[in-house]
């Protein structure tokens, strides 16, 4: 663990005990015994989180082509399909980043399917905001 984010967890486990602290490889974790049940656990989470980002990406669509129809420009669902396009980029360049920092250890891989559904479940939620 990062010795800096330690005073950090401490003052929080103390002042906020039931603020959850946790990210998809802790998650997985919990009833895992070895990195590959580990591995196996976040396969599942990315593909869950994939899944979760293509209905709210979906939701999103049929918002944004309705704002489209309803103003009578078409300008919204281009915004949205070049922004998905550019968040997916990023996402991969991200998260290989995050893997690299291992510096080509054995705990790369989980860090970098860990990273890939931390970043999906934060666009799910954002794409969510605008599928209203």
């Amino acid at each position: 663990m990062n010795k800096a984010r330690l005073p950090l967890i401490a003052i929080l486990t103390f002042w906020a005990p039931g603020l959850a602290i946790a990210d998809p490889q802790s998650e997985c974790s919990v009833d895992a015994s070895s990195q590959v049940e580990i591995g196996n656990c976040l396969d599942t989470a990315e593909h869950v989180a994939d899944a979760t980002v293509a209905s709210s990406l979906g939701f999103a669509m049929s918002a944004v082509q309705e704002l489209d129809e309803t103003t009578g420009r078409a300008s919204a669902v281009p915004a949205l399909k070049a922004g998905q396009a550019a968040w997916s980029a990023y996402r991969d360049q991200h998260c290989e980043f995050v893997g690299a920092t291992y510096g080509g250890g054995s705990g790369t891989g989980i860090a970098i399917k860990s990273c890939r559904v931390d970043l999906a479940r934060a666009r799910a939620d954002d794409l969510m905001r605008y599928a209203q």
